[in-house]
């Protein structure tokens, strides 16, 4: 009797893992495992989305992610599974009915529940005849002398397979079971790492100068200035007890940590508060009436419109004609290029990405395949890449896994 075909692994049953997985898993006489180093898996989309799960954006947006590798390869992993197909998958194979927010271009289950996307990649894979084993942590691999892979796993012993795809995930978020594992393990097989860091994580300021404003939002304006034309994004902006978050710090926070580990100066974010530029706000204060704290409140929660007055010095009861030039365009900078005062950030406790990792050009573009290791498959957090939150780091961990679930599937 011939030896049973060896199975193809994939290590990591995340957003990336479990699609590997279920696209690997194409022919009825190929054995698919799955194994998770937590009890249940997906748990980084159980707390995504505040629980609802943003499980696409409406539109995807390559010029948006970040990488140290080529962005043209990027674009091509990134598109390689479009939108439209995705959405398909979801409704059609995975069973989920998706619903579009329209104020927010970002798309969620319609049942707005994370559990339910978590729960329906798992009974999908199951389907498919993937075997998945919990509490299954790997703790090294490497080839086989007679070709294939071996694993050893943590009080299991040894497993052999056909080839092996990794969706470890990053650093971010540890308590979801993303511990950085897997890029120990890559370095070990020779591949190389651009500098990881927390990416889309909270920033702190010591001390809290804000703390009197947490729980205040709004929607604003941040600009990294930089070379070139630097780096602006809009979104939601919350104030902390501990500093600042919400959309718009996420999507500038890169800047921020990155310049805080180079050690040297930390990269200025200035804030544009309200919709109104420079040249508006400085013709209101020259030609409105009344208050100058009654001109803020018109733009600006009435909290936010009191700190910035005392933080420019100014009377909130100054009337507006009474403003001397000087203190007009220092109150219109104070408006619209605020100096955000941010000392630290939250980390990779907080972070919803890593950046980072396996450079894009130690993969084959088209099937993720290592070309260093023959028969490995990268996918999802472990590759150097990441995009603005909405749905698009989602979007990178689906198409990645598809591919590298495909190009596994062509390994014997």
């Amino acid at each position: 009797m011939p030896a049973p075909p060896l199975p193809h692994v994939v290590v990591g049953a995340g957003a990336a893992g479990l699609v590997a997985a279920i696209t690997c898993a194409g022919s009825p006489d190929r054995r698919v495992l799955l194994l998770e180093r937590t009890r249940e898996g997906g748990r980084k989309i159980l707390v995504s989305g505040g629980g609802r799960c943003n499980i696409l954006p409406s539109q995807i947006e390559p010029a948006r992610f970040v990488t140290g590798s080529s962005p043209n390869t990027l674009r091509k992993m990134l598109l390689s599974w479009p939108l439209a197909e995705q959405r398909r998958f979801f409704t059609e194979e995975a069973g989920i009915e998706l619903a579009l927010e329209v104020e927010t271009g970002k798309v969620f289950p319609a049942s707005n529940s994370a559990r339910q996307v978590r729960d329906g990649l798992v009974a999908l894979a199951r389907r498919r005849g993937v075997e998945i084993l919990f509490d299954s942590r790997v703790e090294d691999l490497a080839p086989h002398p007679e070709g294939g892979w071996s694993l050893a796993l943590h009080g299991r012993g040894r497993l052999d397979a056909a080839a092996v795809v990794l969706a470890t995930g990053g650093r971010s978020m540890p308590g979801t079971g993303s511990d950085g594992l897997g890029f120990e393990l890559v370095q070990r097989l020779g591949h190389s790492l651009h500098p990881t860091y927390p990416a889309l994580t909270p920033l702190t300021a010591e001390p809290p100068r804000h703390a009197a404003l947490a729980g205040l939002s709004l929607d604003v304006t941040i600009t990294a200035p930089g070379s070139g034309q630097g780096f602006t994004t809009r979104g939601g902006f919350l104030f902390t007890h501990r500093g600042y978050s919400g959309p718009a710090v996420l999507d500038v926070s890169h800047l921020a940590v990155r310049s805080r580990l180079a050690g040297g100066p930390l990269q200025p974010l200035l804030v544009q508060w309200t919709d109104l530029d420079a040249k508006a706000w400085d013709r209101e204060l020259q030609e409105g009436t009344g208050w100058v704290l009654t001109a803020l409140r018109r733009h600006l929660p009435d909290r936010l419109a009191a700190v910035l007055l005392q933080e420019t010095g100014l009377d909130p009861a100054r009337p507006l004609h009474q403003l001397r030039r000087e203190e007009r365009l220092r109150l219109v900078e104070h408006l619209t290029r605020y100096p955000l005062p941010w000392t630290g950030d939250e980390g990779y406790r907080k972070a919803e990405v890593t950046g980072g990792g396996v450079p894009l050009s130690e993969v084959d573009p088209r099937t993720l395949e290592s070309r260093r290791c023959p028969g490995l498959f990268l996918c999802g957090e472990i590759l150097d890449a990441f995009g603005p939150i909405g749905g698009h780091n989602f979007a990178w961990a689906w198409a990645t896994g598809r591919a590298a679930g495909r190009g596994a599937s062509g390994r014997p």
